[in-house]
This record gives C-alpha cells, sequence and structure tokens, in this order.
C-alpha cells in the first residue's frame, strides 16, 4: 500500500471477482460525538441530521477508479480497524479531534495510509500533521479527486490545499453509502457554504471559508434526488443573501417538499422573505439568538441580534406554522448569574419552540480564542471538551463551576414536562416536530447528569470554584 514515505506505484489486495480488475478500498470516517446520540440498546441513532462531508467525498471519488467506498460515522456505528483498507480519510470538527486523532494512529500501526480532513485541520494543520501520511486544508471538491490519484500513482504529496471553492456542478452525495436510520434528518443538502458574518466564536470566520452559493438549479437538482418529503439544509446562515435565498424558495415550491434549516434573526425585517419560507413548504429553523444580553451580543461582534425584536421573528415565524428552535449561549463576558434564570423565563415568553443551550466554546484561531488565551481565561486545550457542552473558560463574573452548574439547571427548568406540554400546545400544526424535538432533549439531560467528567482531571480543584475577579 501507498506510503508517503514508500512512493511506489500502488497495489492493492482486493480484487472484483467478475472483472478481475483491482479495487481500492476506501474508508471515510467521521470520528464519535456523543452530544446528540441516542442510544436504544444495542441500536444508536442520532438525532440530529446526517453529515454531508462523508457522503460528498464519496461522490468525488473518480469514477475511473473503481474504488470501493466505505462510510462510518462513528457516532451511530462501529470503526472497522480488523478489516483492511488502502486508504482511509477521517474528517474532524475540534471536538472530534482527539478521538480522530486515535483512530488515525490505529490504523496508521497497521500500515494503512491516513488523511486527514476538516475544519480542525484548516485551523491547526501543525498539530493534525503528526497523526497523518496527508492533510487537507481547506475546501476538498478540488484536492481530494487529485489526491486519489496521486495516491494510485505512488506521488501522494504530505498536503493538499485549495483557497478556491468552486461549488457549481457538484456530483450527488453518495446518501447510500450512510446507515439507514442512522439519523433523524437522513436528507442533508446545501445551498451556501461560508458566512458573511464576523462572530468572535465562529469557526468558520476563523477557517476563512469566504461566502460561496450553488446555483439554484443545482440545489434543485439535488433536491429532486430525494423521494422522502422531508429534507434539511446544513448551511450556517441560508438566508444570508435575502435575493439568493427568495430565487432558491420559489423554486421550491412547485417540488412540494417540507424542509428545515438554520437562519438568521435579521428576517424579521423581511416580511417577503419569511412568507416565501411558509410557503416552500419550512417547517422549522434554528436561529442563533445566542443571548438575552444586548451587551453580549455586541460583545461578540452579534450586535444585528436584538433581545426586544426576538418576540416578533418568532410570531412571524409561527404565523407561516414554523417551528423555531432557539438557540442560546452561556458564558460569554457581561453575563450574571441570574442569566440562567432569565433566559428560560426568557424562553417561555417568546413561545420558543425548541430551546437548545450550549457553553462559550473559543475554537482555535477564532477572535475569542486569541482574546481569552490573552487574557490566560484558558481553562485548557484539551480539544474532546470543545464541544460546546463542556465549560473550557474562566468566565469573568462567575466561577466555571457554577457556569456549568447554571448550564445543568438551564437544560432541567426548560426541559420540565409541564413547559414541554406547553410548547408542544403552542406549536399546533408541526406539533410532532416540537414532540420529537423537545423529547431529545429532555433524553440528552440523563447524559448530561450522568456525565461524572465535566472538566479534565488535571485541573485544580480550587480553579474551578475560585472566582478569578
Amino acid at each position: 500500500m501507498a506510503k508517503l514515505n514508500d512512493i511506489r506505484p500502488y497495489v492493492a489486495t482486493n480484487r472484483c471477482i467478475k472483472t478481475n480488475k483491482v479495487k481500492m478500498k476506501i474508508l471515510l470516517v467521521l470520528a464519535k460525538g456523543q452530544l446528540h446520540r441516542l442510544d436504544f440498546g444495542p441500536i444508536n441513532m442520532s438525532y440530529r441530521e446526517a453529515p454531508l462531508t462523508a457522503t460528498m467525498l464519496a461522490a468525488l471519488v473518480p469514477n475511473d477508479l473503481d474504488a470501493d467506498i466505505r462510510i462510518v460515522d462513528e457516532s451511530v456505528s462501529t470503526i472497522p480497524f480488523d478489516e483492511t483498507f488502502d486508504l482511509v480519510g477521517i474528517s474532524l470538527l475540534t471536538g472530534t479531534a482527539v478521538r480522530g486523532y486515535e483512530i488515525a494512529d490505529q490504523f496508521r500501526k497497521k500500515g494503512t495510509t491516513v488523511v486527514l480532513g476538516g475544519i480542525h485541520v484548516t485551523l491547526m494543520p501543525e498539530e493534525a500533521r503528526k497523526h497523518a501520511d496527508c492533510i487537507v486544508i481547506g475546501f476538498a471538491e478540488q484536492t481530494w479527486p487529485q489526491l486519489l490519484r496521486d495516491f494510485v500513482r505512488g506521488i501522494l504529496r504530505s498536503e493538499y490545499k485549495s483557497d478556491i471553492s468552486n461549488i457549481n456542478n457538484l456530483p450527488i452525495p453518495r446518501r447510500d453509502l450512510q446507515k439507514k436510520l442512522g439519523y433523524a434528518a437522513p436528507n442533508t443538502i446545501f445551498a451556501t457554504r461560508g458566512c458573511k458574518g464576523n462572530c468572535d466564536f465562529c469557526s468558520v470566520v476563523a477557517g476563512n471559508y469566504g461566502w460561496h452559493k450553488r446555483p439554484v438549479a443545482d440545489v434543485i437538482n439535488d433536491i429532486n434526488q430525494i423521494k422522502q418529503k422531508l429534507v434539511v439544509f446544513n448551511d450556517v446562515n441560508l438566508t444570508e443573501d435575502a435575493d439568493y435565498a427568495k430565487e432558491l424558495f420559489t423554486a421550491i415550491i412547485p417540488l412540494k417538499k417540507k424542509w428545515g434549516g438554520l437562519a438568521s434573526t435579521q428576517i424579521v425585517h423581511d416580511d417577503e422573505l419569511i412568507e416565501l419560507m411558509g410557503k416552500s413548504g419550512c417547517c422549522y429553523i434554528l436561529l442563533g439568538f445566542e443571548s438575552i444580553e444586548n451587551s453580549a451580543l455586541r460583545g461578540m461582534r452579534k450586535g444585528f441580534n436584538r433581545f426586544e425584536e426576538y418576540k416578533t421573528v418568532v410570531q412571524k415565524l409561527h404565523k407561516q406554522n414554523i417551528i423555531v428552535q432557539g438557540c442560546f449561549i452561556f458564558g460569554m463576558d457581561g453575563e450574571k448569574k441570574d442569566i440562567f434564570d432569565k433566559t428560560v423565563e426568557a424562553i417561555h415568553q417568546l413561545k420558543i419552540d425548541i430551546p437548545r443551550f450550549a457553553l462559550s466554546t473559543p475554537y482555535p484561531k477564532t477572535v475569542l480564542f486569541e482574546r481569552l488565551k490573552s487574557e490566560s481565561r484558558l481553562l485548557h486545550q484539551n480539544w474532546q471538551f470543545y464541544d460546546t457542552q463542556h465549560v473550557v473558560i474562566v468566565p469573568d463574573n462567575m466561577s466555571p463551576q457554577e457556569l456549568d452548574e447554571g448550564f445543568k439547571k438551564a437544560f432541567r427548568d426548560t426541559f420540565r414536562v409541564k413547559n414541554i406540554m406547553r410548547r408542544m400546545k403552542a406549536a399546533k400544526k408541526n406539533h410532532l416536530i416540537s414532540f420529537v424535538g423537545n423529547m431529545a432533549y429532555k433524553s440528552y439531560i440523563r447524559k448530561l447528569n450522568a456525565d461524572n467528567h465535566r472538566f479534565p482531571q488535571h485541573i485544580p480543584m480550587e480553579n474551578l470554584v475560585t472566582r478569578p475577579f
């Protein structure tokens, strides 16, 4: 098998019996993330949308390579360490990087060529390089096919980098290779990439991904390949470009699909856009409210969010029978210990259908990370805790332990049965989506309460219980 330090023509051991033609065996891996996983005995399922990374990489494998491709998302499946592959590609988020490195090291010990990519590799290439024969930085549409051809020819390079993203005429993702019944929303698509925003905590901004739009015809063609009624957009902000979004939603109307995705609270100012969302079949939308404190929003460079507009945007979406999933972050500067109770109460007042909480997480190379690092306010850089569900910073008005306890309390209070029933009653037409979303997070609370490893063991207790300021 081809190795970086063994530049010889690729020779595979697996052969197609019918044609006696060499087949290269490729394994595409997503390291596990426990946050959104549901376990029903031996059955593992993610209650989120299926990731697009591996299915798109599989679709980009050149047909003439005649490769045998396998996808494993460790959140819902088991890594086949006992099998032999010629090349293993692993995509890393910051929160899954540690586990991803473990997987990479284990395959490399067997002599398998390992390629690492994903946002964390783009942000931390030198770190990732220690665990791979080759790393991919930036977009993979151009580099991944070339990488595979180089591998077959025995001239694999140590790094492939692309600053250009041409997302026109992309192949249809290989959804047939993802685990069946592995995801609550298996049919994921995308229309845009990147973001025009400048939020200080955002890894998309730190990764310098820019802003890109697929041709509307390409998106419609992708949707038409999906037989099921529901599709989910994984765009960071599907409505970033209002004119483009209106063109897209208008084109979706005749398809009679249901869809969900992510948007900005700025849609509150565009009634035509919201009306088209409803007409095109939008049944739920995720909004990053982030905070009920305007000062905190300005501090994170998201001042276009205004608490006084939250109720209006929810009401306008509800008028179109669109379920609102509202996301809130705890741990931002300026917040005091009453922020948890105030946020829970605001959720009731705003009539948000599916609340969701996260902890302020400074991903590497972000503005937030560099600032907190300069202020000696990072508890550690153990990436497995950088999953938005563990405290990794020193807040400015409470201790890390107080932040963690308030975070868990907000979850418990928000997802009490009486509060879930209140939200269910208000959901009306799309009450099933509200029910599934709320029950999934209520189930998650058990996992949160059972997590006895909320901080790395090497963190001294006095650092967690003493207010630093």
